[in-house]
């Protein structure tokens, strides 16, 4: 729609959107208003970043786009891991409306920057909305991520809900597949994917959403169920893995005039590996300075994502494709993301069922606690200290072999996306005093 109508008028709209579903959420009366509320204000979140890279590929020459590119990559990277714990701290010294309300003041401020900073070309690209394709992709991933996260827990997998589910994503996705091929305008440019870097920047970025997604969520529930201590404490240990993010999402930035986007992410996807690696080999007795550098490490190599794959798929694109590429390469971020902590919060909840019933088998005690006692008081120290220290180590290690699990399958879809590194060829940004950017 950026393409069609303008990248102002689609950000202000975003960014408008987003503030009244943040209004909403903090006077949310129940989960169902909650849930509803929250998914207007991803309607609005999810215009932002998309239209932001294609905003600076429209106003920046190529010499600047890779340090601005690197700014937003650095946001991206702050923002998701400064995000849960400022949240953590708001809702346990403040109040849980207000993780909502803090949205209100900076939204106004950027909107105030937007309206008053942000000229852009009267030019547009007449367009026809593609209304069929956009209806059937969302129902196709609604009904798959309802699927997935249902099953197992929910209803059993050969349930009728499950498979209802399973049918209705096949059928909505054959048909948006159909309906692409066909449209004027398809709100996926297949065409796009017959370019190899924005083919393969695409699968990474899904790859790269998926893997990142249980840092994130993983590393706090470890922290706090393993070692012990508050939300925020928790929270406030991945500020190591933000750091190293921002450097990373920089030096993608810096670099990419330097070299091609393939080997940059041979750096990224090596420092990626080995933080995962030794992540999957944490255990109770790991010091907080070991998982500190782990997470540097995994950090770092995540960061280089966050800038150059946005840039790799609108390169050498046409201005009217770019926020149809931008806003693609977005979608599958955010995908993989949903993929990931549906998928990997289903093994690490399976193993961590498992590791309890295999270790108390043939204990009553330890039967009758798991039977009688909500398990989320490990995260509760006042609680934790009523649990008996023996039935309290097997639960720790329990949860200490759960998530560690899931980094080590974490690292399959690593290894799958050197393959997909490979296949971005030998393309970089050139500079060119005449041309500005040309294809090398």
């Amino acid at each position: 729609l950026s393409d069609m109508f303008g990248r102002k008028r689609f950000f202000i709209f975003g960014l408008i959107v987003f503030l009244l579903g943040s209004i909403l959420c903090g006077l949310a009366q129940s989960m169902v208003q909650l849930s509803i509320f929250r998914a207007i204000q991803g309607i609005g979140g999810g215009a932002l970043m998309p239209i932001a890279f294609t905003i600076v590929f429209d106003v920046f020459p190529p010499e600047n786009r890779g340090k601005m590119t690197a700014l937003l990559g650095a946001t991206f990277g702050i923002s998701s891991v400064f995000g849960p714990l400022l949240g953590a701290y708001i809702t346990e010294y403040i109040s849980w409306h207000w993780i909502f309300y803090v949205n209100i003041p900076i939204g106004l401020i950027s909107l105030f920057l937007i309206l008053k900073f942000y000229h852009e070309s009267p030019q547009r690209t007449k367009q026809i909305i593609d209304w069929g394709g956009a209806t059937t992709l969302v129902l196709a991933v609604v009904s798959f991520m309802f699927a997935i996260e249902l099953g197992g827990k929910n209803y059993a997998w050969g349930s009728v809900q499950i498979i209802g589910l399973f049918s209705i994503f096949a059928i909505m996705f054959i048909s948006f597949l159909f309906i692409e091929k066909k449209a004027k305008e398809p709100i996926i440019s297949f065409s796009l994917f017959k370019k190899r870097l924005f083919a393969s920047s695409q699968v990474l970025a899904f790859l790269y959403g998926a893997t990142f997604i249980p840092l994130t969520v993983s590393i706090p529930i470890f922290v706090q169920s393993v070692f012990g201590g508050s939300a925020t404490n928790a929270v406030l240990i991945l500020t190591p893995m933000m750091l190293g993010s921002v450097v990373g999402s920089a030096m993608a930035g810096i670099t990419q005039t330097k070299t091609s986007f393939r080997n940059i992410m041979f750096v990224s996807i090596i420092s990626f590996a080995i933080g995962m690696s030794l992540l999957s080999t944490m255990n109770p007795e790991t010091s907080r300075t070991a998982l500190t550098i782990f997470m540097v490490l995994a950090g770092f190599g995540v960061g280089f994502s966050f800038s150059l794959l946005p840039t790799s798929s609108i390169h050498n694109l046409d201005p009217k494709n770019r926020g149809t590429a931008s806003s693609t390469n977005a979608f599958f971020r955010s995908l993989g993301m949903t993929v990931g902590i549906t998928i990997f919060g289903s093994i690490q909840a399976s193993v961590f069922s498992n590791q309890l019933a295999e270790a108390f088998k043939g204990q009553a005690q330890g039967t009758n606690f798991l039977n009688n006692t909500d398990l989320s008081s490990i995260f509760q120290s006042g609680q934790r200290e009523l649990i008996p220290a023996d039935i309290l180590q097997v639960i720790i290690d329990s949860m200490s072999k759960s998530i560690t699990t899931v980094f080590a399958y974490s690292l399959i879809g690593i290894a799958i996306a050197v393959i997909f590194i490979f296949l971005m060829g030998n393309e970089k940004v050139v500079i060119n005093k005449k041309d500005h950017q040309v294809n090398k």
